[in-house]
């Protein structure tokens, strides 16, 4: 297979104008998924709590919920690709009892293929889509203590996400403060 890496930057960076966007859509996702409650995305205006590194805590409380409900994001779009961007979202189960991720890759996604997921350009494996919702599609992971372990030893993790059988598109994505903003979550 070949894979072409494209380049992507963060868009948590202070003045860039997308940044505002594509965090409010993936709170807006983030919130919107099942076992989260929110049915509407009018209402996803999610707060940045704090910052750790290249992550973000955004929280908000779902109409009828009793607590507030936060997760972690971080979001990149490709440079060479305006409309290709991926939003990773870390968070606990109401219950406390399970972590997820979450990964909102953009529409048009080969969903057979899945989304790959190398650390430190080591492959760590797929995971299948879940669903399409009018702003992306999600895969979605249950963190167990190996992968959080990996993630929070790792430098760089890429997501790998294909167009075609043949064509996969990388998105290079900082891990630099997910152990301390995983460390933060509600």
């Amino acid at each position: 297979m070949g894979l072409s890496r494209c380049m992507a930057r963060s868009v948590l960076r202070p003045g860039d104008g997308l940044r505002n966007l594509v965090g409010l859509v993936a709170v807006a996702v983030f919130l919107a998924l099942p076992g989260l409650f929110l049915p509407s995305l009018a209402h996803a205006q999610g707060a940045v709590r704090s910052v750790h590194g290249d992550w973000q805590i955004r929280c908000d409380t779902p109409p009828g919920a009793q607590a507030e409900q936060c997760a972690l994001i971080q979001s990149v779009v490709a440079e060479d690709r305006s409309n290709a961007g991926l939003t990773v979202i870390v968070l606990k189960t109401a219950d406390q009892k399970s972590r997820l991720m979450r990964v909102v890759a953009p529409l048009g996604v080969l969903l057979p293929s899945g989304l790959g997921l190398k650390l430190d350009n080591q492959d760590v494996g797929r995971a299948g889509f879940v669903r399409c919702l009018p702003n992306g599609c999600v895969a979605e992971v249950v963190m167990d203590d190996k992968l959080l372990g990996q993630l929070r030893s790792a430098k760089t993790a890429t997501f790998i996400i294909f167009e075609t059988p043949e064509e996969g598109i990388g998105f290079p994505l900082s891990l630099n403060g997910l152990g301390e903003g995983y460390d933060k979550l509600p």
